[in-house]
């Protein structure tokens, strides 16, 4: 990848991540599993990200999801360099999260503790072998979907990651719907239909987290997928804070 082509992707304002009331985002967070940064990227910043995916020199891999059983549509993994915006949200939002990592595994019980810089996690992945970038552009069409799963690659796994809508629900594409679901010991399956914007972001468990019962905490099993675009196109990206093997 060359330095024009790095250029050419928008940046976002280093003190973005301080506008957000992050008090009240870990509390939902701690509630959920789950919450929303409203317009992290503007209308601009996603249509240019967006415009990416055609670029294939970007990117490491590309997967097709019917091929797999992933559902329909289609994604594909940055390479490295990361472009800019997607490295900076890397760098600039995990200090924001890494506190409710470490909560999250106190109170699970797992005696994994995450370091306060992303550059100090990922090196980590690397020494085990995880040396795969894992930040994706999605993209669907009419009729396609994205089954439930979880975003595991390897044994390093930071527990919360990062949705952007690119894409304008109502003029881009109808349907196609953000779908997080809880499954709780010796309960039946809790889905949650989280509502974005083009530009909001959603904070979300990777895999699991912990729920406060009546006798101390125990984990939940969280899953996410998209539903059924009904029309047009929709494109996502994703920001995963672990690299794969």
């Amino acid at each position: 990848m060359t330095s024009t082509q790095l250029s050419r992707v928008p940046a976002i304002p280093a003190s973005l991540p301080a506008e957000f009331d992050w008090a009240a985002l870990t509390e939902e967070l701690q509630a959920r599993g789950s919450a929303v940064l409203p317009q992290l990227l503007g209308p601009d910043q996603c249509a240019e990200v967006a415009e990416l995916y055609r670029q294939s020199e970007l990117f490491r891999s590309r997967v097709v999801m019917a091929r797999h059983g992933f559902g329909q549509g289609e994604y594909q993994y940055f390479g490295y360099p990361l472009p800019g915006l997607v490295q900076q949200l890397r760098s600039t939002l995990y200090p924001r999260l890494v506190d409710v990592a470490n909560r999250w595994n106190e109170a699970m019980g797992i005696d994994v503790r995450y370091p306060a810089e992303h550059a100090t996690f990922l090196a980590r992945c690397h020494a085990a072998g995880q040396v795969r970038p894992t930040p994706l552009l999605l993209q669907y069409a009419e009729g396609d979907y994205n089954c439930l799963h979880q975003d595991l690659y390897g044994e390093h796994v930071f527990p919360l990651q990062v949705a952007v809508l690119l894409s304008r629900p109502g003029e881009d594409f109808t349907g196609g719907e953000f779908v997080l679901t809880e499954q709780r010991p010796r309960m039946q399956s809790r889905p949650e239909v989280v509502p974005l914007r083009q530009g909001d972001a959603v904070v979300f468990a990777v895999h699991h987290r912990p729920v406060q019962g009546s006798r101390g905490f125990y984990r939940v099993n969280m899953r996410h997928g998209v539903s059924r675009l009904r029309s047009g196109h929709r494109h996502t990206l994703g920001v995963i804070f672990h690299d794969a093997q």
